[in-house]
């Protein structure tokens, strides 16, 4: 039985990672077609801005899009759906401290 209570648990969270990305994805998509979005020079082609905001100064990054297929980095997606949801302008926003995220970074 309890097999079947983590399974489930699995697909709940398989089933909002793939909602975060999709949500992420068309508003990256968005942005190239609206004239009115301004896409700063730092954030080339392929990549996208997040701040990792945490309990120390919150920090900018520019992450690569391999990084959507990152498990972990899936993980903070997912909380940052649960806790910021996806109705802000400007980087996206991920609830870890910024030596965490660079730690991931550097997995790469």
């Amino acid at each position: 039985m309890a097999k079947h209570s983590t399974g489930s648990k699995k697909k709940s969270r398989i089933v909002k990672l793939k909602i975060v990305v999709e949500r992420l994805h068309r508003s990256l998509l968005l942005g190239r077609k609206s004239n009115s979005y301004y896409v700063p020079e730092d954030v080339k082609e392929g990549h996208f801005a997040v701040m990792a905001v945490g309990y120390e100064q919150p920090k900018r990054f520019v992450i690569p899009l391999s990084y959507l297929s990152h498990p972990r980095f899936l993980q903070l997606l997912e909380q940052a759906a649960e806790e910021y949801g996806f109705d802000h302008a400007g980087a996206l926003t991920i609830p870890c401290r910024p030596c965490e995220l660079e730690r991931i970074v550097a997995e790469r």
